[in-house]
């Protein structure tokens, strides 16, 4: 299975022209990397502008859980899907903590997500640091009510994305995460998805790093031999065009021209 790399530009770039720009300036530095699979998520108003793209996916930043009706300010998947979207992120960490999302409405908009036929990219992470061996009870907390009564077979290729708050760099007093923390973590995650799922549904899942990951540290999360962290979720790295495209250089091939 290809390193899946997604791009979260959150809340950036501040207007149309840099966000085209951005579009451009990526999709120029990772032509020719091969062996990646890449999606890039950016604000509602700016997806139209990666659609004709072959060099990536797109994703949404999030949905909500019904397709149309009176509710002010929300997308839905339907128009995520029609403006060419295959993935969308859920349960982000800022979402949780900021706006007040709950397991519950995770666990709706992951079923939303998946009658659309879209992927969800799951987000799942511990606030505080723990030791490499102590296991926080909130990772299986919060995977097993995002999968809260959906049946198995639609859960077939979901993503789960582990990011620690500790490790995101915008948050006071951030702390980088190591790989081989990540890949305990990783292994943990396996075990939970197996005991939810079933060892053939868990096998189709994804795990992917989120926290701080850079060009320098990138491939190191994705090295180990044990079937570990399976890509990446880049945040404020993504907004620079050369460091993204270092990041999926790290992890890809670079075919020859």
């Amino acid at each position: 299975m290809k390193p899946f790399i997604v791009a979260n530009w959150k809340m950036n770039p501040v207007n149309e022209r840099a966000a085209r720009v951005l579009f451009g300036r990526v999709r120029s530095k990772i032509s020719g990397v091969r062996g990646v699979e890449i999606a890039i998520a950016p604000p509602f108003p700016y997806l139209a502008f990666g659609r004709s793209s072959r060099s990536f996916r797109l994703a949404g930043q999030d949905v909500f859980w019904e397709n149309a009706g009176a509710y002010t300010g929300e997308i839905s998947p339907a128009m995520l899907k029609d403006l060419g979207v295959r993935y969308v992120l859920l349960g982000h960490s800022e979402r949780r903590r900021l706006l007040g999302e709950v397991d519950e409405m995770i666990n709706r908009k992951v079923r939303a997500t998946l009658n659309a036929r879209l992927i969800p990219i799951i987000a799942v992470g511990e606030e505080t640091r723990e030791s490499q061996e102590a296991v926080p009870p909130v990772l299986a907390q919060q995977i097993a009510a995002a999968l809260k009564d959906i049946p198995r077979r639609m859960l077939r290729g979901i993503i789960i994305a582990y990011e620690p708050v500790w490790a995101i760099s915008t948050m006071p007093g951030a702390k980088f995460d190591t790989p081989d923390h990540a890949t305990r973590r990783a292994i943990y995650i396996r075990k939970i998805l197996t005991k939810i799922l079933g060892v053939r549904v868990a096998d189709t899942v994804r795990i992917i790093y989120g926290g701080s990951v850079r060009a320098k540290n990138a491939g190191d999360f994705l090295a180990h031999d044990i079937r570990g962290m399976e890509g990446l979720l880049v945040g404020g790295a993504s907004l620079d065009a050369d460091e993204f495209a270092a990041i999926v250089r790290s992890v890809g091939v670079e075919s020859r021209r």
